[in-house]
């Protein structure tokens, strides 16, 4: 009602908070009353919120606490066309007697029958949502998604959910809702019914987990990668009869997820390790979960295996932002851990003559938030261009991504490399937290390398890794030389996405003398 007194049709509101349920209230309420919300990551500087708010001129703000109102407040006061803030605390210095409203207060307000709202104008190709993209590099775009859009994914996302549901599911949700894959995702828990705890910190995940139980959990590669690194780690530490149940586990485990055959003994060692071994992990992470699902980045084949292997059931799946986000992902009766899955029904995906993805259908957004040109350079005839170069199997459709289009290292010599490749591998390693590759252009790659906290100036181990790496790859992809960091890419430092995805470009300004001189002798 609030909103509805408040909004113009199509007018922006920026959301800015941590992930809490009156985050999902909002964002349902803004949508109601004809308005478009606009989430913001916290993790934002003053100036990226001024280039966002300058943008998209919202006309009312939605914040959570007093560091968000810290980071906005010099912005509220000079941007006249802000007309309205809301805050889910009370802020301290919130001028509560003029445009300031608490969130508690008009949720205290009585409801009239005239006042609910029983439907609204909004049709499917209304939009509903201007998310922008955190980008590896530069100003973040302003993706429009359609209420269509996000529906047609609901869609896609209930055939792989159904299948892991016999009773009332629970999600544990840490990704930021800012983000477009759990944007999406919080509107497929109030579609199958679900139970939703919101994790405290990333710091304090595990423990969540043990406590929320959840069925099913979302995240990104980078929360699997450290998964698995902690995992492998102290199974390593496994002596004797231990060790030889982990490494059966494994053995078996990989050999079921990828059908292959197993003789009678072989069964019967894999359902007995189900309960010495299985089910015991699986208890570590609430003793309920059916599936974790990853999304926003390539998950590392390896991990996907290992995961799937020890009895944690690992679905990945392939999406942007621009298409709602979710283009394909993997059933749980289905798993092919090197691909994406099948694309979702609702879509179409193609393949150019020159390996990019192409995906057509009403979960392509409706174009980039005051950017025409950059709207028809990757929308042309209805076809979204994705600029991930990949391949569709004709024997069951499956997609597989094989890199990214824009990320491919061309050598001097007129190679095409791919440094993701090569940085999950440096990255499986216990002793690397983080790295990047360079050598665009170049006679031979390098490496930015940050070591694991117990290998920080252990130059000798992070070497005997990389050379460990080289003896199994091309000539092409081998890494020559290295530098040690001290300091990790972090969302702070401006190094690191949101989703946790290196920002190459700044990391490459940042260290452009080091990275430069590799090549001088």
């Amino acid at each position: 009602k609030n909103l509805k007194n408040n909004l113009k049709e199509g007018d922006r509101v920026l959301l800015v908070s941590e992930n809490r349920p009156e985050w999902l209230i909002a964002d349902i309420s803004i949508m109601l009353a004809n308005g478009i919300t606009v989430p913001a990551y916290i993790t934002y500087t003053e100036n990226d919120y001024q280039y966002l708010i300058e943008d998209c001129k919202p006309t009312t703000i939605i914040l959570s606490n007093n560091m968000m109102h810290k980071k906005l407040q010099r912005i509220i006061k000079e941007k006249e066309f802000i007309k309205k803030v809301i805050t889910f605390d009370y802020v301290s210095e919130g001028s509560y007697e003029n445009k300031y409203q608490n969130f508690n207060d008009i949720m205290k307000t009585n409801l009239e029958e005239k006042d609910k709202i029983k439907n609204t104008n909004l049709k499917r190709s209304s939009p509903a949502c201007i998310i922008y993209t955190s980008g590896t590099g530069g100003n973040p775009k302003g993706v429009i998604l359609s209420h269509g859009g996000i529906l047609n994914n609901l869609e896609g996302a209930n055939e792989i959910v159904k299948p892991l549901i016999d009773k009332r599911p629970v999600f544990l949700t840490w990704l930021p809702l800012s983000h477009s894959y759990e944007h999406t995702v919080q509107f497929v828990q109030i579609a199958v019914g679900a139970k939703i705890f919101y994790a405290e910190k990333i710091e304090k995940l595990l423990e969540n987990i043990s406590q929320a139980k959840p069925t099913i959990m979302t995240a990104v590669p980078r929360f699997y990668q450290n998964l698995y690194n902690k995992i492998n780690m102290n199974m390593k530490k496994a002596t004797g009869f231990k060790a030889q149940l982990i490494k059966a586990t494994i053995k078996l485990g990989k050999k079921d997820l990828l059908k292959k055959k197993m003789n009678y003994l072989e069964k019967v060692l894999n359902l007995i390790l189900n309960i010495l071994v299985r089910k015991k992990i699986k208890k570590q992470f609430g003793g309920n979960l059916k599936a974790f699902v990853s999304g926003g980045g390539a998950l590392d084949k390896d991990i996907g295996e290992f995961l799937n292997a020890i009895g944690l059931p690992t679905l990945q799946g392939y999406g942007l932002t621009e298409t709602s986000p979710v283009v394909s992902c993997n059933p749980i009766n289905k798993i092919r851990i090197e691909t994406v899955g099948p694309p979702f029904s609702g879509n179409q995906v193609k393949i150019a003559e020159d390996g990019e993805i192409l995906v057509k259908g009403e979960n392509v957004m409706l174009g980039y938030w005051n950017k025409k040109e950059d709207t028809e350079n990757v929308i042309k005839d209805g076809w979204l261009y994705t600029g991930d170069i990949g391949e569709i199997d004709p024997e069951d459709g499956y997609l597989k991504i094989t890199d990214r289009k824009k990320d491919i290292i061309v050598s001097a010599g007129g190679d095409n490399i791919s440094p993701s490749k090569i940085e999950n591998q440096l990255c499986n390693s216990h002793a690397i937290d983080q790295c990047m590759v360079y050598g665009d252009g170049k006679n031979y790659l390098v490496a930015l390398i940050v070591p694991t906290k117990e290998y920080k100036g252990n130059k000798d181990k992070i070497i005997e890794i990389v050379n460990n790496i080289n003896k199994n790859s091309t000539l092409v992809e081998k890494v020559k030389k290295i530098h040690m960091i001290e300091e990790s890419f972090t969302i702070e430092n401006g190094l690191l996405t949101p989703t946790m995805k290196v920002k190459k470009i700044k990391v490459i300004e940042k260290y452009k003398n080091i990275l430069e001189n590799f090549y001088k002798n």
